[in-house]
């Protein structure tokens, strides 16, 4: 009934049955959709309709509130996290009440004194009064613009200012998202960064320890379907669930097999052989009526015979549909909710993949999604570019590169070598001061050696306050004035400014007056490479931060973890150098010997079976037995 009424109005006010946004060109909201914070995918979006009046002065308004926020906000949310990574200031906030000693997050609120929140407000209101009292909302000047010009920022062409302005919205929209988020898990659970383990109170509590509870997600109910507490909901959506599952194990056995095991011998019907079905969504073009019938009829028997959502609504467990198959009916109770919650971790899997199956059929063509015939993809537009190489090719799993747009290509292109130039430096940072260090003092003031500074994370805690100055300083200088990207050049080729210090131009790998091949094929070869070793070098540095903070070490000394769960494991059978123990997906992570000990039993099992499976590979090479396999006998 939503669906029809949306139809009826979108068909009404375009003239289109699927409503496309260009032929409503009546529309006021269309007054805006240049505007700056208008980007893609979403383009001009305001479900509500505030804009729909077609007011300039409102819209001007609203951005200007909307800029303000999202200022704010960004400057919470570094509230909240730069506490946690580089601590707090030293020294006194207020008589008896050190900074070290002001909890981080919304408890903050209660400790800060009356003159603390005085400064605050006057801070406002001075800011507030210096900027025109709102000048940028109902005056002469342009939205966010406060009166002043920050260094750096407020130079450039008017291209380039807008272009800084649109990014400050999209990251002030983050900002507000971000914010809140972190004040609701604050709220909820008294941490800053929100201690599942201190929520006790929450109803969704009520079924972490149902079935189909697994590591590493727990209990996940995002949209809160169980937030009710509703033990009779619950049941019924997971019956649901299991039923959904099974269907979707069967679905997706059925795209399988037939590519596999090929298909039934003979007739499907009179005139249609069995092996003339295609595979895939392709089939339900051709399956006829009949076929249909026996479908509709097999599934209302089986929902008839099982108690019509007994299983739901009644008296039978989810899932029990009222028969019990060979093999799997037998053992202890604990047996049988291990193989349920098995079904349930499959059952997802399968309704996950039989999607994904229908989507790549259903753009391509074939059941098994191949892209040579998905010729209408934008993603195609990119598919030469560099950067595309065996053995995954152009990959844009997000579609990020949907709309085909080449402007919007270039920018992410720049950013990606640019990130992957900062990951290098950042992974040769790691691995260089473990072979050399400089020699003398990196802040002869504050008595800080070169040699003194840690190595990895540990060296933020020791850098002083001139060292971090000079950095923002140099990135700054280079972003705005001496390593610039110039729309006519290649991705990563930089250049400078030709005033002041004179046009510097910056070759490979971002060298300052490196080499700049003239060579297009040697040029292109290069960037290649660079951005395969920046894509690898970004995985790398992530990778460091993650067990440099897990185990405190910059090389991730694993004897320093002694809190880790998958300790409990590492003295068992199998585990061998050089790798130790060795489990990357975290099976073991929770330390529960039950769990590690069916899994050791299925390893020996399928590594038995894999062993012969092996020799039935090699020995027929070698070794065949005489005489005739009966059934294959011409």
């Amino acid at each position: 009934m939503m669906a029809i009424i949306g139809m009826f109005f979108q068909d009404g006010l375009t003239g289109s049955a699927w409503g496309d946004w260009a032929l409503y060109t009546d529309s006021p909201l269309r007054a805006f959709e240049s505007e700056l914070g208008v980007q893609a995918p979403v383009g001009f979006w305001d479900p509500v309709g505030f804009t729909k009046d077609g007011s300039a002065d409102n819209f001007k308004r609203r951005r200007a509130v909307e800029i303000k926020h999202g200022r704010i906000a960004m400057l919470a949310t570094m509230g909240y996290i730069t506490p946690e990574l580089t601590g707090k200031f030293g020294g006194l906030c207020a008589q008896d009440l050190a900074f070290a000693d002001i909890p981080n997050g919304l408890a903050a609120l209660k400790v800060v004194p009356f003159l603390g929140w005085v400064q605050m407000f006057a801070y406002c209101g001075a800011v507030e009064y210096s900027a025109g009292l709102g000048a940028d909302a109902w005056g002469s000047r342009a939205p966010g613009d406060q009166g002043w010009k920050p260094p750096f920022f407020s130079e450039g062409t008017e291209e380039t200012k807008q272009k800084r302005l649109a990014a400050e919205i999209a990251n002030g929209r983050l900002a507000m998202m971000a914010i809140i988020g972190m004040f609701f898990q604050d709220g909820l659970t008294g941490s800053a960064w929100g201690d599942w383990a201190l929520y006790t109170e929450s109803p969704l509590r009520a079924f972490e320890s149902e079935l189909g509870v697994q590591a590493p997600v727990g209990f996940w109910d995002p949209a809160g379907f169980t937030k009710d507490g509703s033990a009779d909901n619950f049941k019924r959506r997971r019956s649901v669930e299991i039923k959904h599952g099974r269907v979707a194990m069967l679905a997706t056995m059925g795209y399988i097999t037939p590519e596999i095991a090929g298909k039934f011998p003979g007739l499907c019907a009179e005139g249609l052989p069995f092996a003339d079905i295609p595979n895939g969504l392709a089939a339900l073009k051709v399956v006829p009526f009949l076929g249909w019938v026996q479908m509709f009829a097999y599934a209302g028997a089986v929902e008839y015979s099982s108690g019509l959502g007994e299983d739901a609504w009644g008296s039978r467990a989810p899932g029990d549909q009222g028969w019990k198959p060979p093999f799997f009916s037998e053992g202890t109770e604990e047996t049988k909710k291990r193989r349920l919650a098995a079904e349930i971790a499959n059952g997802r899997l399968a309704m996950m993949a039989i999607i994904g199956m229908f989507f790549q059929n259903g753009l391509t063509g074939a059941a098994w999604g191949d892209w040579s015939l998905y010729t209408d993809s934008p993603l195609r537009a990119f598919e030469g570019e560099l950067g595309v190489q065996a053995p995954v090719g152009y990959f844009d799993p997000l579609g990020f590169s949907k709309d085909g747009d080449a402007d919007t290509f270039y920018r992410r292109r720049c950013s990606e070598i640019k990130n992957g130039r900062v990951a290098m430096i950042a992974c040769m940072g790691y691995i260089a001061p473990e072979f050399s260090r400089f020699p003398g003092y990196c802040s002869p003031t504050e008595g800080v050696k070169f040699a003194d500074i840690p190595n990895g994370l540990h060296a933020l805690e020791k850098l002083p306050a001139g060292g971090w100055a000079q950095w923002i300083a140099f990135a700054a200088f280079l972003e705005v004035y001496a390593a610039k990207q110039d729309p006519k050049d290649p991705p990563g080729l930089l250049s400078g400014n030709e005033e002041g210090f004179g046009r510097m131009e910056f070759g490979r790998l971002g060298v300052p007056r490196g080499d700049r091949s003239k060579d297009e094929a040697s040029r292109t070869r290069g960037l290649n490479s660079e951005l395969a070793n920046g894509r690898l070098a970004m995985m790398a540095i992530i990778g460091m931060f993650f067990q440099d903070g897990l185990t405190g070490s910059a090389w991730g000394d694993w004897s320093n973890y002694v809190a880790s769960p998958l300790r409990a494991f590492e003295n068992e059978l199998g585990v061998q150098a050089p790798v130790g123990f060795f489990d990357p997906l975290g099976f073991t992570k929770d330390g529960n010997e039950q769990n590690f000990k069916r899994r050791r039993q299925v390893e020996l099992k399928n590594g038995r079976v894999a062993m012969w499976a092996t020799i039935g590979y090699l020995v027929p090479e070698y070794f065949r037995f005489p005489g005739y396999c009966p059934h294959l006998r011409a």
